[in-house]
């Protein structure tokens, strides 16, 4: 038991673990954004121009059931057993879904933008850094003399 924990405590550690729980609580987040996108914003507009904001009540009873005297609605049709093709539904679904993708690949190309634009900084970083160690450091200027002093002992000793 020892061991099954902590194999599970070094799981949750792991930094993909934490990433992807971000991830899909950014996700959860984005998802009530887009829904409140499509339904306050774009519906609006859309039921003006077409004369509905609710799509999901556009649909087509393929068969009633017998005696069926309720609401002609998607849900009351299909709670009663009609089958009903829902192509509303289906339509702000699939909506739903563009409007996620554009927003999912917009941010997907600005973080790319982002980190390629931070990888080149850092790139002619490394570069400078590079050719600053490249290039000798001048010598001390006690170095220098000891070895002007070492040349003239070698050359007085060669005159000798």
């Amino acid at each position: 038991m020892k061991q099954f924990i902590s194999d599970f405590q070094s799981f949750i550690s792991r930094g993909n673990v934490i990433d992807m729980a971000v991830g899909v609580i950014v996700g959860a987040a984005f998802t009530a954004i887009v829904n409140s996108m499509v339904k306050d914003v774009i519906n609006p507009v859309l039921g003006v121009l077409i004369g509905s904001q609710d799509f999901s009540n556009f649909f087509l009873v393929l068969s009633m059931p017998e005696n069926y005297t309720g609401p002609m609605t998607y849900e009351a049709l299909t709670k009663a057993g009609a089958a009903v093709f829902g192509y509303g539904a289906f339509f702000t679904a699939v909506f739903h879904f563009l409007l996620m993708a554009l927003v999912v690949f917009t941010l997907v190309r600005v973080v790319s933008k982002v980190r390629a634009a931070a990888q080149a900084k850092l790139r002619v970083k490394h570069e400078e850094e590079r050719k600053a160690a490249a290039v000798p450091a001048p010598t001390p200027e006690d170095i220098a003399l000891l070895r002007e002093i070492r040349d003239l002992l070698k050359q007085q000793q060669n005159h000798r």
